[in-house]
């Protein structure tokens, strides 16, 4: 993705590609696009050759912390489970460049931040199994919430019912490496896992979309620590495939497939489905310290702590 100014306003250009799922699983290019292991669980590389959109990258991420697995995420719809997974987070920083059109993007890894991860089981994503009985329109709400800071990254992940009650609340802090050289291996032991999590979300007005949020990491002892987090950026969710009604995720576009689109995020409608899933840039605030961050955030369907009483309505002004 690359971002291009028209006017006063920023548009969002996209390159999707789509492959057979190769069974080498080591495989891991589509058409221009390729992903390369240089260290395992320490550096990985991203590649985007020259192509028709233009765009070009060629960029490393450097781990800085050991890996960290999230617990078991099960969810129903009814007698059937709609989720079933786990995924391991890696926080780190990227280097390299990026070229577009316009120019180039050097990035800068004393100041480019980022979390890798990947999940495993379950998911709802792909096209849809369509047999037996219909399914209501599920009703999800989610919180993912990796940050960074000085010395340590602290995570936070949620699920809700409708009713606000608790499906999944997961809280965990760990210890931030300066370079992938110190990191003592694939898995440290020095993750802290909190008793629970919890969190407090304001809207912006006729959207779902937040406008700041507070999350508590409350531990085995029952001390509290509450972070505030305040929105810089947004990210479409549907430049990464979720919910995306042409280049959905496991969506079968032939043997090789590949297309682009450009838009304006600051004049999408924020309360059309595929445009509800987002990742905002944040800065993050625990007492005295300041770090940075991301909060994904999606919710469907109602949810009673929010207001939200249909599928897809927005917060009272």
């Amino acid at each position: 993705m690359r971002l291009q100014r028209r006017g006063t306003r920023w548009a969002a250009a996209l390159l999707y590609g789509s492959r057979r799922a190769p069974i080498e699983r080591t495989e891991m290019q589509v058409g221009p696009f390729r992903l390369e292991v240089i260290e395992p669980m320490l550096r990985t590389r991203v590649v985007l050759d020259d192509n028709a959109t233009g765009l070009a990258c060629d960029l490393t991420f450097s781990a800085r912390t050991a890996a960290i697995q999230e617990a078991r995420q099960t969810l129903w719809s009814g007698d059937r489970r709609a989720m079933d997974s786990t995924r391991f987070d890696q926080f780190g920083r990227w280097s390299g460049v990026i070229s577009h059109p316009d120019g180039g993007i050097k990035v800068d890894d004393r100041t480019c931040y980022g979390t890798k991860d990947r999940s495993w089981g379950v998911r709802n994503v792909g096209e849809r199994d369509v047999g037996g009985a219909p399914m209501p329109p599920p009703s999800v709400f989610f919180l993912w919430a990796p940050l960074v800071w000085d010395d340590h990254i602290s995570h936070a992940i949620f699920f809700d019912g409708t009713q606000g009650e608790a499906l999944v609340r997961e809280g965990i802090t760990a210890p931030l490496y300066r370079s992938e050289a110190e990191i003592p291996g694939v898995i440290d032991g020095l993750d802290r896992r909190m008793a629970t999590a919890r969190h407090r979300v304001k809207y912006v007005p006729n959207t779902r979309l937040a406008q700041s949020a507070e999350i508590d990491l409350v531990d085995i002892d029952g001390h509290t620590t509450t972070i505030a987090l305040d929105p810089i950026l947004k990210f479409q969710m549907k430049g990464l495939g979720y919910g995306h009604p042409q280049w959905g995720q496991g969506m079968w576009k032939g043997e090789l497939e590949t297309g682009g689109e450009s838009f304006d995020p600051s004049t999408l409608d924020p309360l059309a489905r595929e445009n509800v899933h987002v990742q905002q840039v944040v800065r993050a605030r625990q007492g005295g310290q300041t770090g940075i961050g991301v909060l994904e955030q999606i919710c469907f369907g109602p949810y009673r702590p929010a207001g939200f009483s249909e599928f897809l309505d927005g917060a009272k002004g």
